[in-house]
């Protein structure tokens, strides 16, 4: 079962993404801020992780940011996601290495579209 670490701090959000990949047959793991998920990622040894950006105790950013300066979760695809669909809040996320971007309220098609392109190839089904 290919596994995502997703991070997240608003319940709601926790409870209706995961039931749904669940019910596509990713196994979710959760942490509930920056710091949970590096720490998650470095235990847990996601194949994708979904980020929020605006997270407590450290945000989605520098959480990225952590994450690919580390060899062992460097080449773990990290798509962004965020209420926040302002200018530049992409490009941000690019620049502070996540692989993807997505808005929320989450599309659930395109964000499963998103998630088969990054996922390594021998994750996949």
């Amino acid at each position: 079962m290919v596994r995502i670490l997703y991070v997240e701090d608003n319940d709601d959000n926790i409870y209706m993404l995961s039931a749904r990949l669940r019910r596509k047959g990713y196994e979710v793991v959760v942490a509930t801020d920056g710091d949970q998920g590096v720490a998650r990622a470095r235990s847990d040894a996601p194949a994708l992780i979904l980020m929020d950006l605006s997270l407590p105790v450290l945000d989605g950013w520098e959480a990225t940011r952590r994450l690919k300066a580390l060899a062992e979760t460097r080449g773990i695809p990290v798509i962004a996601l965020s209420s926040h669909a302002m200018a530049g809040d992409r490009e941000a996320a690019l620049a502070a290495g996540c692989d993807d971007f997505d808005t929320k309220p989450v599309d659930f098609a395109r964000l499963l579209g998103k998630i088969k392109a990054l996922l390594p190839k021998e994750s996949m089904r």
